[in-house]
């Protein structure tokens, strides 16, 4: 192996960890808000990357339907809940804002999807709708559920979020079919960096990346909500204590992972064909990056995705057939010295 092919195995491994970097970053908001541990993560990142390719083909996203239906539901399950704490009355107020979200909102972007010349938008318009169709899907599958069972055991709802995931993947087949799509790439520039040629599209990736991780941790840092979000996440019981609800809390993690989901398949698609399925082994590399960094650390978390990314791309230049093996096996010994360092504690009701 000469240095021109290390360079371009780094560059693959960076781009791909970048990507990882922000999927284990959602993987791990989630977890330590909400102690859920996000499976289907992986379908925002293929959703993202289907809807973004049917728009640039001129069709019309069909997941617009499923978001039409998710929010159907949220809105019969406000609908009930807002019936039974006024005791037995319905009152106009909160149905008509329940109303404006989750019936609205969705029918209006189904029927603008209908209208607007969807392949001969700009690139960033159409990443922008692609963002706004997936989005929504965070909070109402949150909503539905994981709402009801926040206090319920880390088992339960591990086990909830393998039903969902199976439960949107056969959704995924429905609507996108089983063949394979593969969007434009952002730039076509190419570079030559000390005689390893450098895309511009890995690049673009990459510095996405960076600008959205900088963008995640102003937001924990500056604003009111991404300090209850982190108040949350390190205490629950003290959090509702001080009036921070975890149920808003929660919503806003998820449609947090639903937009770092969506805008990872918008960033991979140009590099790689996704399908329906494909999300789940690309979250699972996610996943496997924020188990390093312990489901607690952000910057371990962003480290250790980046090493599964430059694991990955150097495996599959010396033993191909292997490398999701190799990926995957990293996390056994980290699981391992883990278990052997950690103290155990219970589950927190």
């Amino acid at each position: 192996m000469d240095w021109q092919i290390m360079g371009i195995l780094a560059q693959d491994g960076v781009t791909s960890g970048a990507v990882y970097a922000l999927l284990a970053l959602a993987l791990v908001l989630v977890f330590s808000v909400t102690r859920v541990i996000l499976i289907p993560q992986g379908e925002f990142v293929s959703f993202g990357a289907l809807t973004l390719a049917s728009i640039q083909n001129g069709v019309a996203p069909a997941l617009t339907w499923l978001v039409l239906v998710l929010g159907a539901l949220v809105f019969v399950m406000e609908a009930v809940a807002s019936w039974r704490s006024a005791g037995g009355r319905l009152e106009a107020r909160p149905l008509l804002g329940a109303a404006g979200r989750y019936l609205l909102f969705p029918l209006a972007l189904h029927l603008v999807v209908r209208v607007l010349p969807l392949a001969t938008m700009p690139m960033a318009l159409q990443a922008l709708l692609t963002m706004l169709i997936v989005i929504p899907m965070g909070p109402l599958l949150y909503r539905v559920a994981y709402q009801r069972l926040s206090e319920a055991t880390t088992l339960v709802l591990l086990i909830v979020s393998v039903a969902v995931h199976l439960l949107l993947t056969g959704v995924g087949l429905l609507v996108f079919g089983a063949e394979g799509s593969r969007t434009k790439p952002f730039s076509d520039a190419a570079f030559d960096l000390g005689g390893v040629p450098l895309t511009g599209q890995a690049l673009s990736v990459v510095v996405i990346s960076l600008l959205l991780i900088v963008a995640l941790y102003l937001y924990f840092d500056r604003t009111l909500s991404g300090k209850a979000l982190r108040a949350t996440a390190v205490n629950r019981l003290g959090a509702r204590l001080v009036g921070i609800g975890t149920n808003q809390a929660g919503k806003l993690a998820f449609t947090l992972a639903a937009a770092i989901g969506a805008l990872s398949g918008i960033l991979i698609g140009p590099a790689t064909t996704i399908f329906y399925d494909s999300g789940f082994l690309i979250g699972l590399k996610g996943f496997v990056g924020a188990i390093v960094g312990g489901l607690v650390s952000y910057p371990a978390a962003a480290a250790g995705a980046l090493l599964v990314g430059l694991l990955e791309s150097y495996s599959s230049f010396w033993a191909s057939a292997f490398k999701e093996v190799i990926v995957f096996t990293l996390i056994i010994p980290v699981l391992l010295w883990r278990s052997l360092t950690s103290k155990h504690a219970d589950d927190e009701h």
